[in-house]
């Protein structure tokens, strides 16, 4: 079945993506173990600036997108959903979730939104209707010099420094983050994906941030 022909399940695809995307967000800023990389400097800045994690998020989406015009990327209705999904599902779920004392909650919380995330990113980039922000930077800086590995390091390692100085949760989360999303995500994506995909010549970006 063409692609066209498939719109309207792969936008449910990408929407159910999106919000699981954000729900695993919130488990790990509930979890208080480590967010991750992008959460970190998110949380920062919500904490100084007075406002929701999920209003960072949709605002940070944005300014990143316009750093899309010079590298000449171009956006998908999954690029603009994105930004504004993931926050306010972010602000829905924060307050229904209650902030854990006991430490085996907390975990399962941070296992369960690392899960989670990996079949979020599955589901969403599955439906090939455009990257997320951050994922659309790193492909880009790339495509014009460097490694996408290097670009990706580089600006996770940036956005968690500057984010732990404002105050984000840094922690042991947000390192086994870092290491499963990758391997999670490419477990659940042939089993999501709209069409069958090829394997890439080049390394294809993992997924964000995570979008936020």
């Amino acid at each position: 079945m063409p692609l066209r022909e498939r719109l309207p399940r792969r936008l449910l695809q990408l929407t159910a993506g999106l919000a699981a995307y954000g729900v695993s967000i919130s488990l790990m800023l509930h979890a208080h173990l480590g967010n991750q990389p992008w959460d970190v400097l998110h949380q920062g800045i919500a904490r100084h600036l007075g406002v929701t994690v999920g209003t960072v998020l949709i605002g940070m989406g944005a300014l990143v997108l316009l750093c899309w015009i010079p590298l000449r990327q171009r956006p998908g209705i999954g690029t603009i959903a994105n930004i504004v999904v993931i926050g306010l599902v972010v602000d829905a779920v924060n307050p229904l979730l209650p902030d854990l004392d006991h430490v085996a909650g907390r975990w399962a919380f941070m296992l369960g939104g690392i899960v989670l995330c990996g079949f979020a990113s599955g589901l969403y980039i599955g439906a090939n209707l455009g990257p997320g922000p951050r994922d659309g930077l790193m492909t880009g800086l790339a495509a014009r010099r460097w490694s996408l590995r290097g670009w990706r390091t580089l600006l996770e390692v940036t956005v968690v420094v500057a984010g732990a100085l404002l105050g984000g949760t840094v922690g042991i989360g947000t390192i086994l983050y870092a290491l499963a999303i990758g391997p999670l995500a490419q477990f659940f994506l042939p089993m999501l994906a709209a069409t069958p995909r090829r394997a890439p010549a080049t390394p294809v970006a993992t997924p964000e941030p995570c979008p936020a």
